[in-house]
C-alpha cells in the first residue's frame, strides 16, 4: 500500500504538493495527518468530490509499504503516521523546500530543492516530465506558490518560484483564487485576536537588527493563528515576527522573517518545530507562554547575525522638503513626525542640506518663519552608501560628531541614520550589556489612574519614596498586588517596594526622612518601615530567587527587577510601577500581565513553579475565588502534577498553614475550599478530611452564622479564620486534630485553646441537640418535649439558666462554631438567645446591696448573686424589689 502525505496542520503547499504527487503516484491514497488550516478546508469544502482522501482510522499503518512525504522531512510532523517507519521493508520517497535538520528523514528518492514553495519543486518536474496539469490543480498549485512566497515577496522566493507560477498561468492557473481563498477578511473575533497581537508586541534590538515578538493567551484553540500573524507583519511593516500563543494546555510559536539575519526555521526547530527561514512554525508542551518566550529571547541573541551595514541600519522612507520650503513649513512637518532633522532634497533625490529643529525653532523666534529653509539649512555634512560598514558610520556619528547622516545610493537618498541607531546598536549588543537592557516596552502611565484611585497621602508617600531612592541612587518600584490591585481598581494599603540597590539601606535613609522605625531582616535584604501613624511600608531588595530543592525556603541574590517580578507566583503579581522623580507613574510589565489581568486568569510565570514552592497552589485558588478569575489550563494541570507528585512532601508547614490560614480569612472561604477539595487538597490537610454533605453543612452554616453576627455586633472582634479552621476539621477527633496542629506548626498556646474549645463544643452540643429550650419557669417545669423530623428530643427543656452556664465559658469565636455544627433549629435557638440576651443578662443587686440587707461578706455572696442571676434569667425576678425578695426568701439572716 502506497501512502501520500505531509506535515500535521496543512497548508496549501502540503495540499497542493500532495495533489500533485498523485500524478507521479497514480496508485496512492492521500491522507492527512491531523487537521487543515482554515482556507485550506474551505478550500476543500467547495471542491467536495475533486480530492479524494483516506481517513487514518482506515488506514492499515502495519500495511504500508511506500510513504510519499511532501512538504516536510520532519519525523514528528507525521503525527500518527510516523508509525509506518517501523515497518520493515518500508520505502520513503520526499519532496520538500525546507532546509535540514538533525532530526530529518531519509529517503530511498529525494527531490529536495532550496525553493520558495514545495509545489515549485512538482511544476519543475511536471515540465521535465512533459505532464500537463489540468485547469483545477494548475490553480491549486498556483495558490500554494502565492502563500509559501507571501505573493513572491518572501526573501527565500527564487526564479523557480515565479517559472512555476508562469507555467501554472499557462495551464488555465486562476489568478482570482488568490485573493479569495489567502487574502481572507478577517472576521470581529481575529480583530480583536489581531488588536491584542499588535497592543502585546515588544520590539528587541539584537546585533542591531529589530524583531518584533508578541504574546496571545487564549482558552480556545485559534483556526487561523498564521493568517493573523501574516496581517501583523503587512500592517506593521514587520521584517522579523515570533507570535507565541497560548491555546488550551500548549503553546504555539509562529514565526516569520523577511531578512537573513533571521532565520525563522532554525529557531523553531529548537522548539520542536520546523520550516524554512522566511516561515516556520512549532507546537510546544510543557511549558508557559512566559518560559516558551525567555527561551525564544536567548535563542535570538544566540542566532541572530550582527549587522554591520548602512542599509540595515538606516530608517526608510526619508521625510524630507524641497529647499524652497519655509521655515513655518518644516516646523509643522517636524512636529507632526516628531522628528529633529529634516533632510532638504532637491529634485532627483539628491540631498542637498540639514534643517534642524533647533535652527527652525530659533528662526521663528526671530520672526524669520516665511523664509525658505535653503537660506539656513547647514550644509555641512557627509553621506555614507547603503554597503558603509559600522566603522564608517561610528567616525562620522562619534568622530566627526555628525548626529544625522544621509545614506544614499548613486546619488540619491534611500535613508538616513541618527545618532540615537548607532548608540541602540552598540548598547544593546548581547556581548556589551544584559539581556534585560534590550527591551523596548510599550509603555504606560498610570499617573492619571494612581490620581482617581489613590488619596493624596498615598501619591505624596510614592513620590517621597521614589526621591529617597534616587538621592541614593537607586530605582525604587511600588510592586505585585498594590499594582494589581490598582489596574483593577480596587483599595490595596499594603504597599511593597522594590529597590535596585540596597534595601536596608535604602530603609533606613526612607525611615529617617519620614520619622518612621525600621525593622530590618539581613538574611533576605529586605525591611519594614512603620510610620508613626502606623502604616506599613515592605522594602525589599530586588532579587533573584532560586530553590535547592523542591519545597525549599528560597535563596536569594541581587537582581534587577526584571528579574526580581519573574520570580513571582503569577503573572497578575509580577508588575510593578516606577517611583523615581523622571519616570514616576511608568508601568512596568515585562510578561505582558495586564492581559492576564484583563481575561481574568491566574497564571504561573514558569513550569516549575508549583515543584519549587507548593504554597502557590493554595495562592492560586486564593485569588482565583478573591477576584472571580479562572486558572489557566496549564496552571491547573501544573497544580494537579505537583499534587500527584506530593510535592509537599518536604515543606514548612507553618508557610502552608499561613495559605490556609489567609484563605480561610477570606471575605466567603467556602469556594476555594470546595476547589481545594476538588484538586485533592483536603486529603494533604488530613486524610481523613472528606467534603461530604455533612461538612458542607458546617461550613454553610458557619457562614450564615458568622454573617448574622456581623450583622449584630459590627464592632466586636472574632477570627474568623479560626472559625472556619474549627469547622473546617469539625469531625477529626481530638486526636487527629492535635496531629493537625502539629503538623502545620500551629503555637503551642492556640493549639491548647483550640483542643480546648474543641472538647467543650462537643460535649455541649450534645447535650443542646437532645434537649429544647425552654420558655422559663420554675425548675421541674414539665413541657413535653418537641418532635423535630423522625427523631424526637430528649430530656426536659433547658432553662435559660442551664444554657447560660453551659455556654458561659466559651469564647466568640467557639459559640460561633457551635452554631455552626447544631444540626437542630432548637440548638440553634439557644445559642443565639445566649448570644443576644443571656450573656449580657446581670442582677440588680450587687455585694454592697447585700451588705446593706445586712448580710455578711463571705463565700456566700457568690451563691446569693449567682442564685439571683439564675433567677432573673428564668423571669423569676424582673424588679429590684424582686431580688430583695428573692435573697430574703431564699437566704434567710440568722436571728
Amino acid at each position: 500500500m502506497e501512502i501520500i502525505t505531509t506535515h500535521l496542520h496543512a497548508d496549501f503547499d502540503g495540499l497542493a504538493a500532495m495533489a500533485a504527487a498523485k500524478r507521479l503516484y497514480p496508485e496512492a491514497v492521500m491522507v492527512f495527518p491531523g487537521s487543515q488550516e482554515k482556507n485550506v478546508r474551505a478550500y476543500l469544502a467547495q471542491h467536495e468530490g475533486r480530492y479524494r482522501f483516506a481517513r487514518l482510522k482506515d488506514i492499515d499503518f502495519a500495511a504500508v509499504t511506500r510513504l510519499i512525504v511532501v512538504d516536510t522531512r520532519e519525523k514528528k510532523r507525521l503525527g500518527p503516521l510516523n508509525a509506518c517507519l517501523a515497518n520493515p521493508g518500508i520505502e520513503v520517497h520526499l519532496y520538500d523546500h525546507h532546509p535540514a535538520t538533525g532530526g530529518s528523514l531519509q529517503g530511498q528518492k529525494e527531490e529536495i530543492r532550496a525553493v520558495g514553495s514545495t509545489t515549485t519543486i512538482f511544476a519543475a518536474i511536471f515540465q521535465e516530465r512533459g505532464i500537463a496539469p489540468d485547469p483545477e490543480l494548475a490553480t491549486l498549485m498556483h495558490l500554494a506558490i502565492h502563500e509559501d512566497t507571501g505573493s513572491f515577496i518572501f526573501d527565500t522566493t527564487t526564479p523557480e518560484d515565479h517559472q512555476a507560477a508562469a507555467f501554472l498561468l499557462a495551464h488555465g492557473a486562476e489568478s482570482g483564487a488568490v485573493s479569495r481563498f489567502i487574502a481572507q477578511e478577517l472576521s470581529s473575533r481575529e480583530i480583536d485576536l489581531l488588536h491584542q497581537l499588535i497592543m502585546a508586541a515588544r520590539t528587541y534590538t539584537i546585533a542591531g537588527v529589530e524583531i518584533i515578538v508578541t504574546r496571545i493567551d487564549v482558552p480556545d484553540y485559534i483556526d487561523d493563528f498564521a493568517v493573523l500573524v501574516r496581517k501583523f507583519m503587512v500592517m506593521e511593516n514587520v521584517n522579523a515576527l515570533f507570535a507565541i500563543a497560548g491555546m488550551g494546555d500548549r503553546v504555539y510559536l509562529i514565526a516569520r522573517s523577511r531578512i537573513p539575519e533571521v532565520n525563522a526555521g532554525k529557531l523553531a526547530v529548537a522548539f520542536g518545530g520546523g520550516g524554512h527561514a522566511s516561515a516556520a512554525s512549532a507546537t510546544i508542551r510543557e511549558k508557559t507562554i512566559i518560559e516558551v518566550e525567555e527561551q525564544l529571547i536567548a535563542l535570538l541573541h544566540k542566532e541572530v547575525r550582527p549587522v554591520r551595514r548602512a542599509r540595515d541600519l538606516m530608517s526608510a522612507p526619508v521625510i524630507s522638503v524641497p529647499p524652497a520650503t519655509t521655515i513655518d513649513e518644516a516646523h509643522e512637518r517636524l512636529t507632526r513626525y516628531s522628528i529633529t532633522v529634516l533632510p532638504v532634497l532637491e529634485p532627483g533625490e539628491k540631498v542637498v542640506g540639514l534643517i534642524s529643529r533647533r535652527v527652525v525653532e530659533k528662526a521663528i523666534f526671530h520672526g524669520l518663519g516665511a523664509l525658505p529653509v535653503a537660506d539656513y539649512m547647514s550644509t555641512d555634512f557627509a553621506v555614507v552608501e547603503e554597503d558603509a560598514d559600522l566603522r564608517e558610520i561610528q567616525e562620522l556619528i562619534i568622530g566627526a560628531r555628525q548626529r544625522f547622516i544621509p545614506v544614499v545610493k548613486k546619488g540619491r537618498v534611500r535613508g538616513v541614520i541618527t545618532r540615537t541607531d548607532l548608540l541602540n546598536l552598540l548598547i544593546k549588543d548581547p556581548r556589551q550589556t544584559p539581556v534585560a537592557a534590550e527591551e523596548t516596552e510599550r509603555h504606560r502611565n498610570l499617573n492619571a489612574l494612581m490620581a482617581s484611585c489613590l488619596s493624596r497621602r498615598l501619591i505624596v508617600l510614592l513620590r517621597t519614596i521614589g526621591e529617597a531612592a534616587a538621592e541614593l541612587g537607586y530605582a525604587a518600584y511600588a510592586v505585585g498586588g498594590f499594582v494589581r490591585d490598582l489596574l483593577l481598581r480596587e483599595p490595596n494599603l499594603d504597599l511593597d517596594v522594590v529597590i535596585e540597590g540596597d534595601g536596608i539601606a535604602f530603609a533606613k535613609r526612607l525611615a529617617a526622612t519620614l520619622g518612621g522605625e525600621v525593622r530590618a531582616h539581613e538574611k533576605f535584604n529586605t525591611a519594614v518601615v512603620r510610620l508613626a501613624d502606623g502604616f506599613k511600608i515592605d522594602v525589599a531588595t530586588a532579587r533573584l530567587e532560586y530553590y535547592e530543592y523542591p519545597a525549599a525556603m528560597p535563596t536569594v541574590e541581587m537582581g534587577s527587577i526584571k528579574l526580581d517580578l519573574f520570580r513571582r507566583d503569577f503573572t497578575i503579581n509580577a508588575m510593578a510601577v516606577h517611583l523615581n522623580p523622571g519616570e514616576f507613574g511608568t508601568l512596568v510589565d515585562f510578561f505582558n500581565c495586564q492581559n492576564d489581568l484583563h481575561n481574568g486568569q491566574i497564571r504561573v510565570l514558569h513550569n516549575l513553579s508549583f515543584v519549587e514552592d507548593p504554597t502557590r497552589i493554595f495562592r492560586a485558588i486564593r485569588f482565583e475565588q478573591r477576584l472571580g478569575f479562572t486558572l489557566g489550563s496549564l496552571t491547573a494541570k501544573l497544580i494537579k502534577n505537583a499534587v500527584r507528585m506530593e510535592m509537599y512532601g518536604r515543606f514548612s508547614g507553618r508557610r502552608f498553614f499561613l495559605e490556609l490560614k489567609m484563605i480561610l480569612s477570606e471575605e466567603n472561604p467556602l469556594p476555594a475550599i470546595y476547589r481545594m477539595d476538588r484538586f485533592r487538597l483536603l486529603h494533604f490537610l488530613h486524610p481523613a478530611l472528606k467534603l461530604d454533605t455533612r461538612l458542607k453543612n458546617i461550613l454553610r452554616e458557619t457562614h450564615r452564622s458568622l454573617a448574622w453576627y456581623k450583622r449584630l455586633y459590627l464592632d466586636d472582634p472574632y477570627a474568623q479564620w479560626e472559625v472556619f479552621l474549627m469547622a473546617l476539621t469539625a469531625k477529626l477527633t481530638v486526636r487527629q486534630f492535635a496531629a493537625f496542629c502539629e503538623k502545620f506548626e500551629i503555637p503551642e498556646r492556640r493549639r491548647e485553646r483550640f483542643i480546648k474549645d474543641k472538647v467543650a463544643v462537643g460535649k455541649i452540643i450534645r447535650i443542646l441537640n437532645q434537649r429544647p429550650l425552654g420558655e422559663g419557669g420554675e425548675a421541674g417545669d414539665t413541657a413535653p418535649p418537641p418532635r423535630h423530623g423522625d427523631l424526637a428530643v430528649k430530656g426536659p427543656p433547658l432553662r435559660p439558666s442551664e444554657v447560660y452556664w453551659l455556654l458561659k465559658g466559651l469564647g466568640t469565636n467557639a459559640l460561633l462554631h457551635l452554631m455552626g455544627i447544631a444540626t437542630r433549629q432548637t440548638a440553634k435557638k439557644a445559642i443565639s438567645h445566649y448570644v443576644t440576651t443571656l450573656r449580657g443578662t446581670r442582677t440588680l443587686l450587687d455585694g454592697t446591696s447585700l451588705r446593706k440587707m445586712g448580710y455578711r461578706p463571705g463565700p456566700l455572696f457568690t451563691t446569693i448573686l449567682n442564685h439571683l442571676l439564675e433567677a432573673r434569667l428564668d423571669g423569676l425576678v424582673r424588679t429590684r424589689k424582686d431580688e430583695k425578695r428573692f435573697v430574703k426568701t431564699h437566704y434567710p439572716k440568722e436571728s
